[in-house]
Order: C-alpha cells, then structure tokens, then sequence
C-alpha cells in the first residue's frame, strides 16, 4: 500500500494516475475528496491536511511507501510556509517510522538551501534534511520548475500575456530554470519506484533545456501566437504590490510575493538530464511540450 500525499496537485495527479493504471494500492491523504475527480473510486481515501498531524498516524496503517508530494508555497489559515512545508514533513517522517512504513519518498527542490532568500526553499531544505536523517530507506526527487500546459504558473502567464500590447516581466528576468514536463516527473518516479537499489538516493530532475523566465514567457507568448513588448517591472515595486494585495485578498491572491521572489532564484542541476535519463526518461523540451498542447 502506497500513501500518497498531495495527490491532488500538479504531480500528484499525474503520480496517481500511473499508479493506477498499474493497479498499485493507493490511499491518499486529502482534505477534500472531490478534488480527486474521477480517481477518486479507484483509491482509499484518508481525510486530514499537512496541519493535521493526527491524521498522518492514521493514513499509514498498513503503508509500506510514502510518497510525499504535499507542500505549501504560500502562507495558509491553517500554517505558515515553515510549517506546512518543513514541520509537516518532520512529522510524517516520525508517524511513518512509528507506523512500520519501510520507505519515505520526499519531493524537494532543486535550490533547496537553508540559505536560500526563499522561504519555501529553506524550508524544502529543513524538510528534505528531516527525511535523508530518518532511519527510514528514503528517496529523494529534486526537481527544478515543473510544468503542465494549464497549470497555475502557465496559466498566470497567459492571463498576463491578453493585456493590450505588453507583458510585465518581474525583475531582470534572468534567473534560470530547467524546465520539465510533469509527466516526464512522473514517468521518472515510478521507474524509481520500481528499480532495485534505488532506495537511499537523491535524482535532480531537470528538462533538457536552461530558460531564464524571461526566455519562459517568450515561449507561452510564442505557444499562444501572440507578440508583446516585455516590460521589466522593478522586483520591490512587484513584492510591496503583491503584499498590499495578500492583505487585502487573503486566500483570493492570484499570486504573492514569496511565489514571486521564488522567480528571481536560479533552479539549476549541473547534471542536466543525467538522473532523469539514468531512470530510463528523457525530458522533452518545453517548446515541444507547448506546441503539442
């Protein structure tokens, strides 16, 4: 029996559907069933929330792996970036040891560092460090931006990319990514969950391809046939403008600022697609991606 967490998110969805299709066992630990969809008959529901540690006790009865996707990018009612993203992880990592789970598969991120200007890249690096301390076999994914036609961040773009003759561009721009595809995370997850010895590595995830975010938006403009004059607005006039907006939108906040400093840091393997080919996978361009879609 699998546990997966964050099974309605971005690679969680894509997870859940390969596991699936591969008759595997899932429960998965939502707060919302409904947000499941249609693959919601095909797996055992356990209710709770990363701010809900007495339910992680008891989703892992009888688990043999979890999967740990679930994480918080902006502050939440129910707990802080640190909290939901870091002191969560601390917390399942103990309920999974006290549980008898055999492996803790963790999702971090490519950057992850307790030195790091984000919030939700120190507080990966807190949580990644709880897991790899464990005495579960552990594995962990690092992966740089993850993408989806239609996904939040894209789909933000596009939205951006309507107004009249411009398109707003925080900062220089020229922090740097690896784009890749989710179902390529995906495929890339269940090769290691399948390969003996993997337990007890960590694979960096990346496409094939360095973009910095401007060169991004050039590919969603380019993606959408459209041509704008990309604008750079000065990163303390973006961050003071989505503050004044969480205070006065709350939850309703189309973006933050701490998902907007995120776009001003570099998310890049020097190992390019190596861990993900060594899996059997290889990442296919953004560009490509796009344009199929």
């Amino acid at each position: 029996m699998i546990l997966l967490t964050g099974a309605s998110g971005l690679v969680g969805r894509a997870l859940l559907s390969r596991l699936a299709e591969n008759a595997v066992p899932v429960r998965c630990l939502v707060r919302d069933p409904r947000r499941l969809g249609a693959q919601r008959v095909n797996v055992q529901i356990a209710l709770g929330d990363l701010a809900d540690p007495p339910s992680f006790r008891n989703a892992m009865r009888g688990v043999d792996t979890v999967i740990h996707v679930a994480a918080a990018i902006r502050d939440q009612p129910q707990g802080s970036i640190e909290e939901l993203a870091a002191i969560a992880t601390w917390r399942m990592v103990d309920a999974a040891r006290r549980a008898g789970v055999a492996r803790f598969v963790f999702f971090s991120a490519l950057g992850a560092s307790t030195q790091s200007r984000s919030r939700f890249l120190r507080a990966k690096a807190l949580a990644e460090a709880a897991v790899r301390d464990s005495e579960l076999a552990t594995m962990v994914f690092a992966p740089s931006i993850i993408y989806a036609p239609g996904d939040p961040f894209l789909s933000l773009l596009e939205r951006q990319a309507r107004l009249p003759a411009v398109m707003p561009v925080m900062g220089s721009g020229r922090a740097a990514y690896q784009p890749i595809w989710v179902e390529d995370v995906a495929d890339c997850v269940i090769a290691a969950l399948g390969r003996p010895g993997s337990n007890d590595q960590r694979y960096e995830l990346a496409g094939p391809q360095t973009l910095t975010y401007e060169e991004i938006v050039a590919l969603v403009l380019e993606s959408r046939g459209r041509r704008r004059h990309v604008v750079h607005v000065p990163t303390p006039v973006v961050l003071r403008s989505l503050k004044l907006l969480e205070r006065l939108a709350g939850e309703r906040a189309f973006a933050t600022a701490d998902e907007a400093e995120l776009m001003e840091v570099p998310l890049l393997s020097e190992h390019g697609t190596r861990d993900a080919e060594s899996l059997g996978v290889r990442p296919r361009p953004m560009r490509e991606v796009l344009a199929a879609h």
